[in-house]
């Protein structure tokens, strides 16, 4: 029994979503909403979100479900589209700024053995 959330045009950086995402890969389903519940970085709020919506489509879809037996087997995340704005600067020049976005992917599945 297998799941997989997508969570995609999150507004956020990548490489500060996967500052929480790397703690919680391989972990079990309880203890990472336990941990992620606690944490109080703004990526928590996405991967804990995407979490309870793996574990409802576990839920609605299959009889034999446990929850005590789940662990987040995979996760990562890749960049979105980056939103590009500019910013007057001196001078009459203007410098860019990168607005970027992240895509998550949560994959929660039985334990091995």
């Amino acid at each position: 029994m297998e799941t997989t959330v997508k969570v995609k045009h999150i507004k956020q950086s990548p490489t500060k979503v996967r500052f929480v995402v790397n703690e919680i890969k391989g972990m079990d389903v309880d203890l990472v909403m336990n941990k992620l519940g606690k944490n109080n970085k703004k990526a928590s709020n996405f991967i804990l979100k995407a979490i309870k919506s793996g574990l409802s489509n576990l839920e609605n879809n299959n009889s034999d479900y446990n929850r005590n037996n789940l662990v987040v087997s995979n996760a990562f995340v890749d960049s979105g589209p980056t939103l590009k704005r500019f910013r007057p600067r001196a001078m009459g020049r203007a410098s860019q700024i990168l607005k970027r976005t992240s895509h998550l992917t949560i994959t929660i599945s039985n334990k091995k053995g």
